[in-house]
């Protein structure tokens, strides 16, 4: 039953979400003509206060407190833009970044208005729930409730489960760069057939990118720093990869596989070479359909098998020692455990590791002479920040050296404050046990707790 106008005004907004959930798995495969009515004001009011309030301003130079200044105001005029089919996409901003570990390099990033990330937020907001129930379990990127840890734990647990011996590492040449503008709305167009909806994605992918004072467009790519765009490269990706390996590839193979993405970064698994190498070959053919490209020297297979007890050959005539592959900053192989045991450790990817560590470099370069109370604070926050994500199991030795790494830049960076600052490590070492005692390295996401957290909870169910 259609709610009227009235009556959907007084719910909540996760209300109207948890309906629109329920209608489409309702109407699983068939395509919803009607979401548009769910977006009233205080539906863009809620979109607003997701927003980072220091994002930086559009084209048009205006900020998120200008925006704010009269918001009932704007929120009606947005409102009633979009779905009188009115409202005008501009451009998005184009600016260039320092690439992370590069001094010389560059990486482009667009910058939408307040008003399209307001709006883009609010469609975003609405299909959500409808690809919620079309996504699969081992997809992870940009989704609500998922995480990078969930991923690599996934993998983690697939791998030791299932005999996996071979590895396809998958990278995706310029994903957000390529995809195709008219497949994307094909493959909206299956689920999603609201006018407003569909238009106003259609008009962000038409935007163009204003750079230098020049605007260009371009048939190929996702809005540019678009809040909609790892949603729509998630519904890309589900149709271009995840949906054609499980109803196409897993049904023909023999032995166990897994699949693992987090946007457009995917790890595959196999039992058998052949049955990996097959499926490699397969779908270099199948992304092409959709303009995608892998990159040929970043996607490799690589042997993954569990080392046996004894030495000698495996049953595929290779050695006796397996290769390694990077999957969210950290480098998976295989090592032994406390107890013994063969399992998949991970530890700190040397590239991502090398590049934190000229950012903090370049940080200490930068703040040498500032007071020593408020470097430290900073510091602190680094290093934490850096064990929140990096200290998983197995990490411990990445994370100690990376605090090491850490005490040897900021003395290097105050010994050069004056020549009376200078000091040998056992005066260093003295003062930050005194004044100065940085973080200690601190595994915060335990595989095995969540194992057993997992297991009590089935329990539980039962």
């Amino acid at each position: 039953m259609v709610m009227k106008k009235e009556e959907l005004s007084n719910l909540p907004v996760y209300t109207k979400q948890h309906r629109i959930a329920k209608i489409a798995l309702q109407k699983a495969g068939e395509p919803l003509t009607l979401l548009h009515h769910y977006m009233d004001e205080t539906w863009l009011m809620v979109a607003f206060k997701h927003l980072n309030k220091d994002s930086a301003p559009g084209i048009d130079g205006e900020s998120v407190y200008d925006f704010a200044k009269n918001l009932d105001s704007n929120i009606r005029s947005l409102l009633r833009e979009a779905k009188k089919g009115t409202y005008k996409a501009p451009p998005v901003r184009r600016s260039e970044i320092p690439k992370p570990g590069s001094k010389k390099e560059k990486r482009p990033l667009g910058i939408p208005t307040i008003r399209d990330k307001v709006l883009q937020k609010a469609v975003q907001m609405v299909l959500d729930p409808v690809y919620e129930q079309e996504f699969y379990p081992f997809s992870f990127g940009f989704r609500q409730g998922k995480s990078q840890h969930q991923a690599l734990d996934y993998l983690w647990k697939g791998i030791m489960d299932n005999n996996i011996s071979w590895i396809i590492d998958l990278d995706i040449r310029s994903f957000f760069d390529t995809v195709k503008h008219e497949v994307l709305r094909g493959l909206l167009q299956k689920r999603v057939r609201d006018g407003v909806i569909t238009r106003l994605v259609g008009k962000w992918l038409k935007a163009g990118v204003m750079r230098d004072g020049s605007i260009y467009y371009s048939d190929q790519g996702t809005p540019q720093g678009g809040i909609i765009s790892p949603l729509l490269s998630n519904i890309y990706l589900h149709e271009a990869l995840d949906k054609w390996f499980v109803k196409v590839v897993q049904p023909r193979l023999a032995g166990r596989s897994l699949i693992v993405r987090f946007a457009d970064d995917a790890v595959l698994g196999f039992e058998s070479k052949l049955e990996a190498e097959k499926v490699l070959q397969a779908l270099k053919q199948r992304l092409q359909v959709y303009g995608l490209q892998l990159h040929p020297l970043k996607t490799r297979l690589v042997y993954f098998s569990k080392p046996p007890n004894t030495s000698g050959k495996n049953n595929d005539g290779r050695g006796t020692k397996p290769g390694s592959f990077d999957f969210l900053g950290f480098t998976h192989y295989w090592g032994k455990s406390l107890k013994g045991f063969w399992v998949v450790k991970r530890k700190t990817a040397g590239k991502k590791l090398r590049e934190k560590l000229r950012n903090i470099n370049q940080w200490c370069k930068e703040h040498r002479h500032h007071p020593i109370d408020y470097q430290y604070l900073k510091l602190c926050q680094k290093l934490k920040g850096h064990y929140a994500y990096y200290g998983i199991t197995g990490n411990s030795r990445g994370l100690s050296l990376y605090l090491n790494q850490v005490k040897r830049i900021w003395k290097k960076w105050l010994c050069r404050r004056s020549w009376k600052s200078r000091f040998n490590w056992d005066r260093f070492n003295q003062f930050l046990d005194q004044h100065c005692q940085l973080p200690t390295p601190k595994v915060v996401h335990s595989i095995y707790a969540n194992t057993q957290r997992n297991n009590h909870s089935r329990n539980r169910m039962r």
